[in-house]
């Protein structure tokens, strides 16, 4: 899919924003009125992204020096013209007029107290409503709802700047793509990007995967290996699933950001690395630290800045427009997209987000009619589904009789084969291009192609 067609799509998706009412409100202002922290201020601007933290942590947007407070104690975020209060499962609970809460919606004028902190919710009055940006996507993260909209232009700060960011968000949000849509649209695009997965490598190798060993430093080592941090020199490194790393290495990796510097295993001999940190994380970090498996002098080195990924259920109309994009990228943007399949999932929680939708949009271009319902409510009857229209794979498959699991990973496994040849034919082979083409990270694309083996001699790989 060219540039071109996506801006197409982006004109498409403009136009039906413009129907919607395009203001965001004016905002509140949380006044800490009792407690150590008495006369601070935070005003929670409608153009801020996401939520805005409140706790004992540094990183915290609003930083209470009260020790009844949790690191991360709570969250407010604008919902429409009304302000979101939730717990975080802090020690010590969270009340709003006296009572205690897990979430409320606030109009302001109320107080809300953490620890021995009361902080009293005003609201804004006397400003104009701000427009949100009309961008409806940042490089290959899509989005068009209010939530990611707010985001994007923190994102174009963070893109143009070297800092480290830490991305947040539940599995399956899209993280590793916003940290390559970051790289890509910064001044190191042109530099590798590199991820690192902390769950993906046994832990006795992880030191070695990060800094990289010399020949014979240990048992296997033929030959010496470059670390991650020297791939990334001049580029990116993602740290993904940060907070997996154990306590040791996080340790010689905060000396490696600090010095930036690394030493090989088996090696006495410092290299130096320019390299600009992304990690991203589906823990919470701050609770992370409360419980003792993970550094906070690591947490400050990495959070110079942070981004929360919103889950796709808070994402008011992100479920069709992504389906849409994604069903463009994998059946082509000719491809009617089908009436009963946008009614299907816009009924549908998505709890493994983002990547749980793409999975099954693949599977629907791949299966058609006969696609297994599993985008819909608990509980909710299944609608009847059309036998498959003519031959090839799949009247192959259900010839074999499978059990529907075995049947179903079968067609799936071979719309993967076919549909990476396809890319990669059309883009020469080159991964980097046929992954951007394909609307997925360069990792995942790369796991797919592994798993799908060519059925001709010849074909690409």
């Amino acid at each position: 899919m060219s540039s071109e067609d996506d801006e197409i799509f982006d004109d498409q998706v403009q136009t039906q924003l413009s129907r919607r009412p395009g203001n965001i409100p004016t905002g509140f202002a949380l006044a800490v009125v009792a407690g150590p922290s008495q006369g601070q201020r935070f005003t929670i601007a409608p153009h801020l992204p996401s939520r805005v933290f409140v706790g004992q942590s540094q990183t915290c947007d609003l930083s209470l020096d009260d020790r009844q407070v949790s690191r991360r104690h709570a969250a407010f975020e604008l919902i429409g013209d009304r302000l979101r209060v939730t717990d975080l499962g802090s020690t010590n609970g969270t009340l709003v007029q006296g009572v205690t809460i897990m979430e409320a919606l606030l109009s302001g004028g109320e107080t809300v107290s953490l620890g021995a902190t009361q902080i009293l919710v005003e609201r804004l009055a006397g400003e104009q409503p701000l427009r949100l940006p009309t961008a409806v996507r940042f490089g290959r993260t899509v989005g068009a709802s209010p939530e990611m909209r707010a985001l994007y232009p923190l994102c174009e700060r963070l893109a143009a700047s070297n800092v480290p960011v830490l991305i947040e968000g539940e599995t399956g949000t899209g993280k590793e793509v916003l940290a390559e849509s970051i790289h890509e649209m910064g001044p190191r695009k042109n530099g590798p990007f590199v991820v690192f997965d902390c769950t993906a490598v046994p832990p006795n190798l992880v030191e070695s995967a990060l800094f990289g060993h010399e020949r014979g430093s240990f048992t296997g080592a033929t030959e010496a290996r470059r670390g991650v941090f020297e791939e990334a020199h001049g580029g990116t490194l993602l740290l993904d699933e940060i907070g997996d790393l154990e306590l040791p290495l996080q340790a010689k990796l905060l000396r490696a950001l600090e010095r930036s510097e690394v030493q090989r295993v088996g090696s006495n001999r410092w290299v130096r690395v320019d390299v600009r940190i992304l990690a991203a994380t589906r823990r919470d970090l701050d609770h992370e630290i409360q419980a003792g498996r993970f550094r906070d002098d690591l947490f400050y080195r990495l959070a110079v800045a942070r981004i929360e990924l919103p889950p796709l259920r808070r994402r008011a109309g992100d479920v069709l427009i992504l389906a849409q994009h994604f069903w463009r990228h994998l059946a082509g943007k000719d491809a009617p997209f089908p009436a009963e399949f946008a009614r299907r999932i816009e009924d549908y929680a998505f709890p493994g987000n983002v990547r749980e939708l793409h999975n099954a949009v693949a599977r629907r271009v791949a299966l058609g009619e006969v696609a297994p319902v599993e985008t819909r409510r608990p509980g909710a009857p299944a609608s009847g589904v059309a036998p498959p229209s003519g031959g090839d794979f799949i009247d192959d498959t259900l010839a074999l009789d499978l059990p529907l699991p075995r049947a179903r990973e079968r067609v799936v496994e071979e719309f993967e084969r076919r549909y990476v040849q396809r890319v990669l034919a059309q883009h020469n082979g080159n991964v980097s291009a046929a992954a951007a083409a394909s609307g997925i990270a360069r990792r995942y694309f790369q796991i797919i192609k592994s798993r799908t083996k060519p059925s001709e001699p010849g074909a690409p790989a």
